[in-house]
């Protein structure tokens, strides 16, 4: 078994990375379909000519399918997620790779939002992080909602708004002005049994406007139930006469992740690359996270008939969406032996948003000052990503190494990381826009986690290029992975230089940068 030894970074392999003389990205068309399916793709060249978006493209099509026929999602204890699962478990095998389907339990929620009167409606809606549970059926109240244009209010912000509310009503709240938390413990404290809160309205943007996904700030903040659900659905709780059903309850569930494995050479030194398979309950998640599932299937297809020198372990995991759960789990089911296998892993979260921007992790912190300790070796997975951009001729910029997707678990054992993300609900500015092309004054992803994140929701531009940019990297590392933690490799045949990275374009100011994609962090 080869020993991992961080920190031991090889002066030849970072000659490599710095090399001055510089092979072009091919750019020429794809061989035949069936010129990449019956050859080995053992050079850079090869590889990055068969890693095609129309291929990527064909499994986001198929997980959109999935979706469709499964109620609209691909959610954790969905059959949507369980047909999501089949799916990459057969294109795996049906590719030479070993696929696995690893069970893990979780606490989990069933939630409900119905109206009773005036009209009879199931609102979808989403159950806040930190809500308590009940099963309540109760007058709607109102608390200083503001339906009226531009609908700027601060309803629940203050204890006095809920001056001679009933006890016992659910409270009816509207987003803005302050904190989930501040409406729902004032809430709480007024006597409400329950709190729904509605999305502002006031844009027609899909994040103003579509179900709201609270976020209490902790577990167990309130002992009541708190769901968020659409502007709409808040209209329609607010009429006259209102009662409303509101119920939460939690149970154990279990979920599966996804585990493919390409065998190397050599014993002891696994290359991983993640992507999480499920979606937020209110739409089919094709860009988040769709588009690295896809990737990476695409990516295994490419590589399935070489021999890498070191195992290549691919991952899709299961209730990410719910704080991710199914890498947190799968992580924790490992010995200490196993993880020490682990030469580093690469996270592929949102990596075709339609507004989007090319981030790499800013493991180096040249950027933003990482709020997590950034293992050592992590930096070296950076300039992969960076290099391969500058080789492209493509602009990148720094996402902030925030552990808020699924490498947390893994950073959280001293396992070097990184990855790429293209954004979220952070607004693009004209800078970036002048930088990347899009829409100024637009988020990266006006479909985050909302029910219009579809096919159509995709940046088929963006997603060629990271495609090819989690090919290179995987492919670079199942070679060698000396420069991260110090274990020989060999080398890639084919004269095929990689720059040196051109450098970030810093075009973020504070402390997350572009990466808002975040499941812990309070929002308004």
């Amino acid at each position: 078994m080869l020993s991992r030894r961080r920190g031991t970074l090889a002066a030849a392999a970072a000659a490599a990375l710095t090399a001055s003389a510089v092979v072009a990205a091919p750019s020429g068309a794809a061989p035949a379909k069936n010129g990449c399916e019956n050859r080995t793709n053992n050079t850079y060249a090869k590889l990055l000519e068969c890693v095609r978006v129309d291929g990527v493209m064909e499994h986001l099509e198929a997980l959109q399918q999935i979706a469709d026929d499964n109620g609209g999602n691909r959610a954790a204890q969905s059959p949507g997620y369980d047909a999501s699962v089949d799916y990459v478990v057969d294109v795996l095998e049906a590719a030479g790779w070993s696929a696995e389907v690893v069970p893990f339990t979780y606490a989990a929620v069933d939630s409900a939002l119905t109206q009773l009167s005036p009209d009879q409606a199931e609102f979808p809606h989403a159950d806040a992080t930190g809500t308590g549970e009940g099963d309540v059926t109760a007058e709607v109240v109102p608390v200083d909602v503001n339906l009226d244009p531009p609908r700027a209010n601060s309803s629940g912000c203050e204890a006095q708004d809920f001056a001679d509310f009933p006890t016992g009503a659910i409270a009816l709240v509207q987003r803005g002005s302050c904190a989930f938390s501040v409406k729902a413990l004032n809430a709480e404290a007024a006597g409400a049994s329950a709190v729904v809160i509605f999305n502002q309205g006031d844009s027609d943007a899909a994040d103003r406007t579509g179900v709201v996904n609270p976020t209490l700030g902790g577990e167990g903040v309130v002992d009541i139930p708190v769901v968020g659900t659409s502007f709409a659905a808040g209209q329609s709780l607010a009429q006259d006469g209102s009662t409303a059903r509101v119920a939460v309850d939690f149970y154990d569930a279990t979920s599966y992740n996804v585990i493919g494995e390409l065998a190397g050479r050599t014993d002891g030194n696994v290359v991983m690359a993640g992507a999480h398979l499920d979606s937020v309950t209110v739409g089919p998640g094709i860009n988040d996270n769709g588009s690295g599932s896809a990737g990476l299937l695409e990516v295994a297809q490419q590589m399935s008939k070489s021999r890498p020198h070191n195992t290549v372990r691919f991952a899709w995991w299961g209730a990410e969406e719910l704080g991710l759960l199914g890498s947190r789990a799968w992580v924790d089911q490992r010995s200490e032996s196993e993880l020490e296998d682990i030469a580093l892993y690469l996270n592929f979260d949102m990596i075709g948003s339609p507004n989007y921007y090319l981030g790499v992790y800013d493991a180096d912190e040249s950027s933003f000052a990482a709020p997590v300790v950034v293992p050592e070796g992590s930096e070296d997975i950076e300039e992969t990503f960076e290099s391969f951009y500058t080789l492209r001729g493509e602009p990148y910029d720094d996402s902030a190494f925030s552990g808020r997707s699924d490498y947390q678990a893994f950073i959280d054992n001293g396992i070097p990381s990184g990855g790429l993300f293209t954004g979220a609900e952070v607004v693009k500015t004209a800078e970036q826009q002048e930088i990347w092309g899009g829409t100024a004054g637009e988020s990266f992803d006006q479909c985050y986690h909302q029910a219009c994140d579809t096919i159509g929701n995709i940046d088929e531009d963006a997603l060629d290029v990271n495609a090819d940019a989690v090919a290179f990297a995987v492919f670079r590392y199942a070679a060698s992975t000396e420069a991260v933690n110090g274990v020989p490799g060999r080398a890639i045949p084919g004269k095929f230089e990689i720059p040196a990275p051109a450098g970030p374009e810093h075009t973020f100011a504070g402390p997350l940068g572009g990466d808002e994609h975040d499941h812990e962090a309070e929002r308004e």
